[in-house]
């Protein structure tokens, strides 16, 4: 063995001599030193090594681990190419450090096996590769003395009906391969025999390792002669369990994968994202459209498609706190971590120690306030020594980076955005989520498009350009929408047009799809399904299409009408006088510690506690005083930075001040004028059949008092404030959704600002704002609990509480009012909202205007901003076109309908999940209730059988996913009963129970299990009179286009064309005939189709292979170009740079340039010298036509 390792070390290095050499001219500096480990690096320098010969074997199997990527582009590796390398990595380890015992025989034999595979995959000499071979059979037979019988634990597996009588050990022999009854297509070698008669066991070599199993769980391998016949049903699990294993581009693994309603746009992103060159996409839809749900229903179409291991969500400090991202990414099953500044840098210390971002941290969040200085460039001064981002090597890598307002990276010279730019540059994929008004002379916008893909958007210019082709696009596709006689000649003119444009004479006119698009315009009469598709094939030349996702409230046209009602309650006397009081304190307290933010924010939260509720103020005082109060509970208050530290000046003459204050709040008289006028609509709502009423606050304390009060008169009342748990949060929903005359039911739900977030309240159509905001956003965000889609009630009402004499109240009027928010909503102007809201508290909390200089103040702020909001919606209308595709509300739908797919939905899986739990438990029933939420019902057996496969899905995913933890903690407990179900909205409501969705590994675990690893027979029957009564036989292929896209289809070949078309709508509603004669598989039959497939394989191919040399060619051209243009800006700004600092960021710049460039590059050379289409077989069969007027 020590001699085989030693001559593939000369394999290797060989074999690496050859790729990595011709990469690149510095290609030993760049993938050879700088991927190897420091010790292997100082080895290197210190002995002069040059030639990768001189490398030992360790040092070579890191080589190929790090240049994995950049060489199997070309080389078409597999994943199992993949394991096997990581693999040797292992051997190489074992062998290298023999103990005196020796290796265990078993380990002598995998090892062995995994050598010989890894010399496959080098194309070894013949010679070595039968050397191995030799050796391998040399253990076998030095094994194959019988061996006393080891003792061990019986399985526990149910006998299953359908299965034949175990095989004796006469049956199986040394050598021969094995299936396992649970898993068919799980095979292996014989390699040891352990015992006789019916407690015989097999050793066998299966999955790169020794297993043992019993003379029941295996079945030998025999060439099949007979035909597996299946009935209808069966097949149905078949291709589900197909869908489920091999995802298609062409279908939506997010529907009904996420405990969501079903939203059609919030889909559009990410049929977006599958449909773009690159995974990165800036979503810039309005408030209330919902973009942190589309963002998960990418990571959900990501994580169909690919292992999805780390994630990093970057949001405001806010979002942080509040939790927003934790808990919409709960609706997806996915538990992320917050990392704190000690965290954060902890993360960034193990990635330089282990050269990978640690695995407990692999899906975090974070805000912007880390993105520092040191988190970049790390600090380096005396003994302080700190690696930041750029000290890493290599730097972290992240499958998904989500970017939440996106806007506060707008600054390109902030290390903020030069952090954020450093993690997307290292990503696979990227979502951007912003604000930014889509127009084209914003330069937040090119900053955003230039961060999110630098290859594309080069610089301003090349933004400007991008933009003018696209009216005539979309001219063309009102055009071919129109369907009008002269439709074909219009829209090839419109496209004409935009390849005049500078944009479609460097991009449009080299594009074959242009090419082939403008000619099918002006040759062929289009049909009308022909011409959707050229439809679609157009929205692809819109530059912006697939890159920008705007859904704006007003484009969706599902919403109600805001009917807001102002309800003003004085102060009495009293109150009043405690107010004054108040304001003078401050006037003092300013005064006298002038220009403090702290004492300035301090005092207007107080002051706007009194605003609120009078009755508050005492409690309120006292726990700032005793610092009681809780970062939420202050951030629930405030839109502002929390505060950190009270100046103790100012909390000695609060003090001093506090006694009187609070003194002269407890003598106060009860009534209280603002909670009669409370109380009031209360009772009113309460007399209606819907009598829910949702209360907003932003003081808790306001709260308290409002539930004492409510409880007190018999209502039932429910609060959530930040710090009310999740599971506590979703019972009094449940308890609120319920209708009055329940028992249970609540009438009224008080909420702070934080309380709300995650949770939809639609079936509620009023709520009481008892107190204001100042910033317009969290308005909005209040009204967006019941102004959303699914208010069955087409007007909400909006009860604004406002004290007159109040700095709120001269808000309310001056300000908020009058800029509409609570007439319409202005989620489209998000950032002038944000605009306002800073305004605002400038103006407020002014030392130096009087009340009568505030109050003009705001009426000229709520005029500009009023009049910006015009203009930014006018602009954007005029503008549209230029960024985005106008696309009909039914086009939207139809998207989503074809992207479904009937083999995925919540019926087809529960079926799936049935037979397989029958196939491996026995007959029997498993699954209880008629309704969305059932109950799953196995025995400790059962559960054990089931627990088996699942430890036969990949480990990483068994310890890192939460659903797949949760699934393995109920088959390992005692309870043999679970709730779950199929349905995304029972899901939502119910989140304790397990939501079985395509991506769920009790789901993975039963395609495994069922999916046929030979063709199978069927025959089925249909009634229909679109084709003449008869017979026809069929096959059912899937082919794997292999290319720059690749993608897997199931083709069915019938001699039939009609047939063919609707074949996969004939099968959902065929039925079995009855039993299946075995005349009507005539051999001869399929032998013609198989002449069939072949023309039409033939074909396919040919045509595939022309368009994938068309498109690698372009793409090659197109990638050339953009590389020369961004390095030469990048060069430019390094040029131009004189801070070192910055000068360090564009060379990192500079070097990820050049590796995106060469990781472009192969995909393209790789996926050229590949493609190909696969093909095999997957059934065939007969399918009977019957007239639908037969009887028969």
């Amino acid at each position: 063995m020590t001699v085989l390792l030693l001559s593939t070390g000369h394999v290797l290095s060989d074999w690496l001599l050859d790729k990595l050499s011709t990469q690149r001219e510095d290609w030993w500096d760049q993938l050879v030193l700088n991927n190897l480990s420091h010790q292997q690096r100082l080895r290197v320098e210190n002995d002069g090594v040059t030639r990768l010969q001189n490398l030992d074997l360790a040092a070579l199997l890191r080589l190929l681990d790090k240049n994995w990527y950049l060489i199997s582009q070309k080389l078409q590796f597999t994943a199992t190419d993949r394991n096997i390398a990581k693999e040797m990595q292992t051997v190489r380890n074992r062998w290298a450090h023999v103990e005196a015992e020796g290796i265990p025989q078993d380990d002598v034999y995998r090892d062995v096996d995994t050598l010989q595979r890894f010399l496959g995959i080098l194309k070894a000499d013949q010679e070595l590769v039968v050397k191995a071979k030799e050796l391998k059979a040399s253990i076998i037979s030095i094994n194959s003395p019988q061996k006393e019988e080891e003792p061990k634990e019986l399985s526990s597996a149910v006998p299953k009906p359908e299965q034949q009588n175990s095989p004796v050990s006469g049956e199986i022999k040394l050598g021969n391969m094995i299936s396992l009854k649970s898993d068919p297509s799980r095979q292996g070698a014989v390699i040891e025999i352990l015992g006789t008669g019916d407690s015989t066991q097999y050793a066998v070599f299966m999955e790169n390792q020794r297993r043992l199993f019993y003379a029941s769980q295996v079945l030998p391998v025999i060439e099949q002669n007979e035909r597996k016949n299946v009935s209808i049903k069966e097949l149905h699990t078949l291709l589900t369990s197909f869908h489920v294993k091999h995802p298609s581009l062409s279908t939506l693994y997010s529907l009904n994968a996420a405990r969501i309603d079903f939203v059609p746009y919030q889909f559009r992103p990410a049929l977006k994202l599958l449909r773009s060159d690159q995974p990165r996409i800036l979503i810039a839809d309005s408030v209330g459209v919902g973009k942190t749900i589309e963002a998960g229903l990418i990571l959900r179409e990501l994580q169909a498609r690919t292992d999805i291991e780390s994630v990093l969500i970057i949001c405001p400090k806010p979002l942080v706190a509040e939790r927003k991202w934790e808990l919409e990414m709960k609706r997806f099953d996915e538990r992320f971590i917050h990392l704190d500044g000690k965290l954060l840098q902890k993360c960034v210390t193990d990635a330089e120690l282990e050269a990978e971002w640690p695995d407990q941290f692999s899906k975090a969040i974070i805000p912007y306030s880390l993105l520092d200085r040191r988190l970049l460039h790390g600090v380096h001064e005396g003994r302080r020594q700190r690696v930041g981002l750029l000290d890493l090597d290599p730097p972290p890598h992240f499958d998904l980076v989500i970017v939440d307002e996106a806007h506060h990276i707008r600054n390109a010279s902030t290390e903020r955005h030069q952090a954020v730019r450093y993690f997307c540059e290292n990503a696979e994929a990227v979502v951007f989520m912003t604000a930014t008004p889509v127009q084209l002379g914003n330069q937040d916008l090119f900053t955003l498009l230039n961060t999110l893909r630098p290859d594309l958007v080069i610089d301003e210019e090349t933004f400007a350009h991008m933009a003018e082709p696209n009216p005539h696009v979309n001219e063309a596709l009102r055009q071919v929408r129109s369907g009008k006689d002269d439709w074909q000649e219009r829209a090839e003119r419109a496209l004409m047009s935009a390849a005049r444009t500078d944009w479609g004479r460097s991009l449009l006119v080299s594009n074959p799809d242009f090419q082939s698009t403008c000619k099918d315009l002006t040759d062929n009469q289009l049909d009308q399904e022909e011409r959707l598709a050229i439809a679609r094939k157009i929205e692809s030349f819109h530059s912006f299409s697939r890159l920008i996702n705007r859904t704006r409230r007003r484009d969706i046209e599902d919403f109600c009408i805001r009917k807001p009602e102002t309800v003003e309650c004085p102060f009495t006397e009293e109150q009043a006088a405690l107010h004054d009081l108040l304001l003078e304190f401050e006037a003092e307290t300013l005064t006298m510690i002038h220009g403090d933010q702290n004492v300035n924010f301090m005092m207007t939260t107080i002051r706007r506690q009194a605003a609120s509720c009078i009755f508050g103020l005492a409690p309120f005082i006292n726990d700032i005083l005793a610092r009681r109060l809780s970062h939420l509970a202050w951030l629930e208050t405030t839109d502002e930075e929390i505060v950190e530290d009270i100046p103790d000046r100012f909390l000695q003459s609060l003090k001093e001040r506090a006694e009187v204050i609070t003194a002269m709040a407890r003598t106060l008289p009860p009534r209280d004028p603002k909670l009669e006028a409370f109380c009031e609509i209360i009772e009113e709502k309460n007399k209606l059949p819907n009598n829910k009423m949702m209360v907003f606050s932003s003081f808790r304390h306001t709260l308290s008092y409002l539930k004492n009060k409510l409880d007190e008169l018999g209502y039932r009342v429910g609060l959530v404030h930040g710090d009310v748990v999740d599971e506590e949060r979703r019972l009094l929903r449940g308890k609120f959704e319920k209708p009055k005359e329940d028992e249970e039911a609540l009438d009224v739900m008080l909420f702070s600002e934080v309380g709300c977030e995650g949770l939809d309240y639609q079936f509620c159509d009023a709520m009481i704002n008892y107190d204001l905001p100042w910033n317009p956003m969290r308005i909005e965000q209040r009204i967006g609990r019941i102004d959303r889609r699914g208010q069955k009630n087409e007007v909400v009402v909006i009860n604004n509480l406002i004290t007159p004499g109040t700095v709120d109240a001269t808000i309310y009027d001056r300000c908020l009012s009058r800029i509409g928010v609570f007439q319409e909503s202005l989620g489209d102007c998000e950032e002038i909202l944000g605009e306002i809201t800073q305004e605002i508290h400038s103006i407020a909390e002014s030392f130096d205007l009087t009340e009568e200089e505030k109050a003009e103040k705001l009426d000229q702020l709520s005029d500009n901003k009023v009049r910006k909001i015009q203009e930014q919606t006018e602009l954007e209308d005029r503008e549209h076109e230029l960024f985005g595709v106008r696309l009909p509300q039914s086009q939207t739908n139809d998207d989503i309908q074809q992207a479904e797919n009937y083999w995925l939905t919540p019926n087809s899986i529960q079926f799936l999940i049935e037979r397989y739990i029958a196939k491996r438990c026995g007959e029997g029933e498993y699954i209880l209730g008629d309704k969305l939420l059932k109950t799953l019902r196995l025995s400790q057996e059962a559960r054990q059988i089931i627990l088996e496969d699942f430890r036969n899905l990949p480990s990483h995913k068994q310890q890192k996913n939460p659903v797949y933890r949760s699934w393995e903690q109920w088959l390992k407990g005692s309870d043999q009963h679970c709730a779950m179900t199929f349905d995304s909205t029972c899901a939502s409501d119910r989140r304790d129970s397990h939501f079985i969705y395509p991506l769920h590994p009790f789901v993975k675990q039963a395609a495994n299990y069922l999916e046929a690893v030979e063709p199978v027979y069927t025959a089925f029957k249909i009634y229909t009179d679109e084709v003449p009564s008869g017979d026809y036989p069929f096959s059912i292929y899937a082919w794997e286009y292999k290319g720059i896209r690749e993608d897997l289809r199931l083709v069915p070949v019938f001699d039939n064309q009609e047939l063919s078309d609707n074949f996969f709508d004939y099968l959902e509603c065929g039925s079995s005939l009855p039993s299946p004669d075995s005349n009507l598989f005539h051999e001869e039959q399929f032998e013609s189709l198989n002449k069939t497939h072949h023309a039409m394989w033939q074909s396919a191919k040919e045509t595939h292979l022309q368009k994938e040399h068309k498109i690698c060619a372009f793409r090659r051209e197109s990638l050339d170009t953009s590389h020369r243009g961004r390095m030469n800006v990048l060069h430019e700004q390094l040029e131009r740079s004189t801070n070192d600092k910055i000068r360090r960021m564009k060379q990192a710049q500079v070097a990820n340039a050049i590796r995106d460039y060469e990781r472009q590059k192969a995909h393209i050379e790789g996926a050229e010298s590949s493609s190909d289409i696969h093909a095999r077989a997957i059934v065939f069969g007969i399918l009977r036509v019957e007239a639908e007027h037969n009887d028969n």
